[in-house]
């Protein structure tokens, strides 16, 4: 319940511009510029990953830089094209069935981690079977990097105003409305009078910050990268536990609400558990394959 003492301790949703720069008539938006920081970043990174010979089996990556440096228009296709066509297929299918130009208008609907996630899987399979190159070694190369881009894109969530959390009184909780979210919303302020959880700050924490450094430390400390499929697998667990854990605080699409009658199962859980299952088999393989190699 709120109280007047909670209501003044209320954190003040920054009056952000979701629009970074104007290059003349073209706005820039922070989520464009998320996407892109995410993925150069991320290369940088997975160079450094490659660069290392310590961290591969035998010493040597099977990956080279010219790899990374051609795959990395794949994997921007593959997590735009996929994340959009997610999003629609999981959370947007009925709208965009009544009206189809509805899947162009970006604005008006988002991007689906779990869609992305599809599509990068589909083009490291076809870029690593074009190239000979190991999949399973390609997958956690991008697995090891992808927190980066996590981590940007809640940034860009939580400066645009949208994907906000569930309403709450604790002291961080803030009031997702602004002069310019009530402005690129027709004058209406979406999330509503009432304080909120920050949802995008956990997940860019959880998601990002904590990910990142669970993987580091398998990549760098245990050689994770020498066992292929491992990172990729512990990836993939850390993800889902993560985001199951954030989707009880963040707010449900609202075309789509709480599923199954409940106040609190949400489609992003339901996307979630199955990853679960598929990052312990992923580990499972992945040591399996290295004792037979060491038999």
């Amino acid at each position: 319940m709120l109280t007047s003492a909670n209501l003044a301790a209320i954190l003040p949703f920054p009056d952000l511009d979701p629009i970074a720069i104007n290059l003349g008539p073209v706005p820039v938006h922070w989520y464009g510029l998320a996407y892109v920081a995410g993925i150069l970043l991320g290369w940088f990174y997975a160079r450094m990953l490659v660069d290392n010979g310590k961290l591969w089996l035998n010493d040597t990556s099977p990956i080279t830089r010219q790899h990374l440096d051609d795959f990395i228009l794949w994997v921007a296709f593959g997590i735009v094209l996929g994340g959009r066509i997610g999003y629609i297929l999981f959370y947007d299918l009925d709208q965009v069935l009544a009206n189809p130009i509805r899947a162009v208008q970006v604005w008006k609907g988002g991007m689906s981690f779990h869609g992305g996630l599809i599509g990068t899987t589909i083009a490291m399979i076809l870029f690593t079977r074009r190239n000979k190159i190991p999949t399973w070694s390609l997958f956690d190369v991008v697995a090891a990097v992808a927190p980066i881009g996590l981590f940007f894109g809640r940034i860009a969530n939580f400066i645009n105003g949208e994907l906000w959390g569930r309403v709450s009184d604790v002291p961080w909780a803030m009031v997702f409305c602004s002069p310019h979210v009530i402005a690129a919303h027709d004058g209406i302020c979406p999330a509503g009078p009432d304080p909120r959880h920050p949802s995008q700050l956990y997940e860019a924490g959880i998601e990002g910050i904590i990910l990142f450094l669970v993987l580091f430390i398998f990549t760098r400390w245990a050689f994770a990268l020498k066992k292929p499929g491992t990172v990729s697998g512990i990836f993939v667990i850390g993800y889902a536990f993560s985001r199951i854990f954030v989707e009880f605080f963040r707010q449900p699409d609202e075309q789509l609400g709480y599923l199954l009658g409940t106040n609190w199962l949400t489609m992003g859980m339901v996307l979630s558990l199955p990853m679960v299952a598929i990052g312990l088999w992923a580990v499972i393989r992945a040591r399996q394959a290295s004792t037979r190699q060491v038999a």
